[in-house]
């Protein structure tokens, strides 16, 4: 019981959690401000920082430095989400009123995945402890690869999942409001019973990209800790604050320049720690201090060494016109 108990008690915050956010934050379809993202964001690291000073009195404070390092492992990775929903909803032209509801849904998808992941990624751990040396392996590459890819162009159309949906689901050419889904009547076609619009495929590529981030930075958090409650925990801290951190960032995140690179040294760092652990421990405290100097040395750099306006055709956009008039009784 002392085992679930903490498991049950974290969830229910995180239902409260979303629970305010959608009822009280976004009652109405609106173009989230600054000032609204800055106060969720500012609320989401205050109830972090309860549970890590929780954890600290409960637990003592190897879990909460353990926490900690995850926690800003997860916050750091989280950056190189906000530079892909960019591309996504540039790409896809998704009014500004509508990305917080794509991010909304898809972050809960990503909980759910998470946790299934998590769960897999320490059971394979707990009986086959070698399996931390494939995973060092793969953040060492992932940080190499990371650091000298310069590539940020997506192209959505050639994603296996999308063309999924496409073959199985009818797709509509509009936006039809904040709906994932609409009757078939609304776009002409009284014999379908249901179509998805555009939003649906932007949040399909949304669970997606989060899916394969989530490949990098579950193992990066089980280089710092083998607890399966504060993986867990750390991963969705970090989450929640996305969605804020994305309406914060979106419009300044191209200027950290050196930020990918210093994600690439922390990305080697936990990795190289992961092939090491059965001859070097390497204490938390120092992890800690090294990923905090790497993080905050790459974000220093970019402000002092800020990069040249860039000379070039302007990013692919996929021209999804809106429908205004959609009938939202008719919708799902």
């Amino acid at each position: 019981m002392q085992q679930v108990l903490p498991w049950v008690a974290f969830n229910l915050l995180v239902f409260i959690m979303l629970a305010v956010d959608l009822g009280f934050f976004q009652r109405k379809a609106h173009a989230v401000g600054m000032r609204e993202a800055l106060i969720w964001c500012l609320i989401c690291i205050f109830v972090a920082v309860c549970f890590n000073i929780g954890l600290w009195y409960f637990r003592g404070s190897q879990s909460a430095l353990e926490f900690l390092a995850g926690y800003l492992i997860e916050m750091a990775l989280s950056v190189d989400n906000i530079f892909v929903f960019v591309l996504i909803f540039t790409y896809f032209n998704v009014p500004a009123r509508y990305q917080h509801r794509v991010l909304f849904w898809g972050i809960l998808g990503a909980l759910i995945m998470r946790g299934a992941m998590i769960g897999m990624g320490a059971f394979l751990i707990s009986r086959f402890d070698w399996i931390l040396y494939i995973f060092g392996a793969f953040l060492v590459f992932t940080g190499i690869k990371m650091a000298f890819h310069k590539d940020t162009e997506i192209h959505p159309e050639s994603n296996p999942v999308l063309k999924l949906v496409r073959r199985f689901l009818p797709v509509s050419n509009v936006y039809h409001g904040q709906n994932f889904f609409v009757r078939g009547e609304a776009e002409g076609k009284p014999g379908v019973r249901w179509i998805a619009t555009p939003l649906f495929v932007v949040l399909v590529l949304i669970e997606t990209t989060d899916l394969v981030f989530a490949v990098d930075s579950i193992p990066a958090v089980f280089a710092v800790t083998k607890d399966p409650l504060i993986v867990y925990t750390s991963n969705v801290f970090a989450i929640l604050c996305l969605r804020a951190m994305y309406f914060l960032l979106a419009g300044i995140i191209h200027k950290f320049r050196f930020l990918q690179l210093g994600l690439a040294v922390v990305l080697s760092f936990v990795g190289v720690k992961m092939l090491i652990h059965g001859w070097w421990h390497i204490p938390i405290a120092l992890s800690l201090a090294v990923i905090v100097g790497v993080l905050t040395t790459s974000v220093v750099a970019s402000i002092l060494f800020p990069a040249k306006p860039a000379l070039g055709p302007a990013p692919k956009v996929a021209s999804i016109p809106e429908e205004e008039t959609a009938d939202e009784n008719d919708a799902k």
